[in-house]
């Protein structure tokens, strides 16, 4: 020891820019630098966030404070104390890019505001005054990050000393794009927006999982609501919205737009949109253990995403929501929580794919919810592997299901490859369909459609008598000549003008004698109920 070298680190902020809106810091870039070892910000952060639980130390290893066309490229941020990178107050076109950011104290990379650029902001939760409320849209300043971009970064093992942070945190900001970047292995979100205030983020071709591993009650992308119009009283906030429904917009710009991404929580939500998150567009996204959770809030897109092992967890919505939830794949039944009864859920929950071995696989059979969604073997190409697209003639596609591919998800460069782990992937547990199709005699390819004859047990999926028999339709083209008078995958054909149809052999036979007719009737069996379908047009010839 007499001969060691000691250092000792008390700088908590190693580079600042300081600027302002009317004499910003602007065009300084640093490229290919480590920093490495600032001081901790442990039990500093005390300022409280728009109605959060969370607080802010406004440091870090580099603070961006009104600047402008700056960026940091190549550059390595490791075992700094608090946060590695704050952009706060007034920023514009801010870039962060291609860069490793690892074990530091509190979060990655944040955006934050300030609240007095946020007409009537409050702190705490509780009743909100409406009759005081500034109704004017948009922010009151411009002193607030905007049109900022993080791009190719990789953040691994931060939140060391402070857990309630996140890989990258955004507050009171506005149009923020991160895209192709990796967040894992952190103790809570990997990537969290505080509030509406003010929207316009865009999150794509993102790879975040390990995430919430010290916390709970989270996300692996998390969202607050807690904007002007938000209130913990569900019945006072929807009254105050159905008189102005503009009031869950006001704090927003633009709507925010999760996409083309994959995520993964430990212990929570892989999406978690909470306490009145509103105006969000989420599609093209796997979500890989959590599942998907929409509380209270207004105007939510979700569509075509992947849901594995996992489903829609609809929390407490707000009567008239406008929410969206279709063309989604999903494992298993909706894990509602304090939903309304006795109206209709959202403006269109329908469409969506459920993987299991029977119609009992359907989600949530009430409320407007699922009458043109179905069940089945989604025909996956390699889950084991990862890749969830669908193969050609799977039935998903009778749903709109667009295939997606996240080859290019997270960090790209070769060197933040070669640094960033591979999230699991999870051990399918509902694929293992015991339906009609584990009991097919033989199949047939007829008027854009693919048919299959299912006996025995496999009967017991379409609430049907085991003694019967019949064809169940397997997969339809959207092209199908059938498609258009409401023929659906997993309707079981019983009877075609009154003939009785137990197998394909039957089936073939029938349509074959009632080629002459202009007008046919089928009787089908569709989620253990009858349905008659009129075909005005010939049947056609099946060898």
């Amino acid at each position: 020891m007499g001969k060691a070298q000691v250092e000792v680190v008390k700088l908590q902020e190693l580079v600042r820019y300081s600027g302002s809106e009317k004499l910003p810091v602007h065009n300084i870039h640093f490229e290919g630098i480590v920093f490495r070892h600032a001081a901790q910000t442990f039990m500093e952060n005390k300022e409280t966030l728009l109605r959060s639980d969370w607080t802010l130390c406004r440091k870090g290893a580099m603070v961006f404070a009104g600047a402008e066309d700056c960026s940091i490229t190549k550059c390595e941020f490791d075992q700094v104390g608090g946060n590695a990178i704050i952009v706060t107050h007034y920023n514009r076109r801010i870039k962060i890019s291609n860069t490793y950011i690892h074990h530091s104290g509190a979060s990655g990379i944040v955006f934050a505001g300030n609240p007095a650029s946020v007409r009537s902001p409050i702190f705490r939760y509780g009743p909100q005054n409406f009759s005081k409320m500034d109704r004017t849209p948009g922010p009151l300043s411009n002193d607030y990050p905007a049109h900022c971009i993080v791009e190719d970064c990789l953040m691994a093992y931060t939140g060391r000393h402070e857990k309630q942070t996140a890989g990258i945190h955004i507050s009171m900001a506005h149009n923020i794009l991160v895209r192709h970047s990796t967040v894992h292995n952190v103790p809570r979100a990997g990537i969290n927006i505080n509030e509406g205030t003010f929207g316009g983020h865009i999150i794509e071709h993102c790879d975040v999982f390990n995430t919430v591993l010290e916390t709970g009650d989270h996300g692996s992308f998390n969202s607050w609501g807690h904007d002007r119009f938000w209130t913990p009283d569900i019945k006072q906030t929807a009254k105050e919205v159905a008189g102005s429904f503009k009031l869950p917009y006001l704090d927003m710009l633009a709507p925010n737009v999760i996409r083309n991404s994959r995520w993964s929580c430990n212990h929570g939500w892989d999406i978690d949109l909470d306490d009145g998150s509103s105006w969000y567009e989420i599609y093209n996204n796997l979500l890989l253990n959590g599942g998907l959770k929409l509380r209270e809030g207004y105007n939510r897109k979700v569509y075509n995403n992947v849901i594995v092992n996992n489903s829609l967890h609809p929390h407490v919505w707000y009567p008239q929501s406008g929410d969206i939830f279709t063309r989604n794949i999903v494992f298993s039944p909706y894990k509602p929580i304090l939903m309304p009864n006795a109206e209709k859920w959202g403006t269109k929950i329908d469409s969506n794919f459920f993987v299991g071995s029977s119609a009992a696989a359907l989600g949530y059979l009430g409320n407007g919810c699922d009458s043109n969604s179905v069940w089945g073997n989604p025909f996956f190409m390699a889950p084991d592997a990862g890749d969830f697209r669908i193969q050609q003639g799977s039935p998903v596609q009778q749903m709109g299901f667009v295939n997606f591919s996240l080859d290019s998800s997270g960090v790209r460069p070769q060197w933040l490859k070669a640094l960033a782990k591979s999230p699991s992937i999870p051990a399918i547990q509902s694929l293992a369909v015991k339906d009609a199709s584990a009991a097919v005699q033989d199949t047939l390819q007829w008027a854009g459609m693919i048919l299959a004859t299912a006996s025995g047990e496999a009967l017991s999926a379409f609430g049907a008598n085991f003694s019967h028999g019949g064809v169940y339709i397997a997969s339809i083209n959207n092209d199908a000549s059938f498609l258009q008078f409401g023929f659906r995958v997993v309707d079981l054909i019983q009877h075609i003008d009154g003939a009785t149809i137990r197998h394909m052999a039957d089936f073939k036979r029938v349509v074959n004698q009632q080629l002459a007719q202009a007008r046919h009737v089928f009787s089908v069996m569709r989620l253990q109920s009858v349905v008659q379908i009129q075909v005005r047009s010939q049947l056609l010839e099946v060898q």
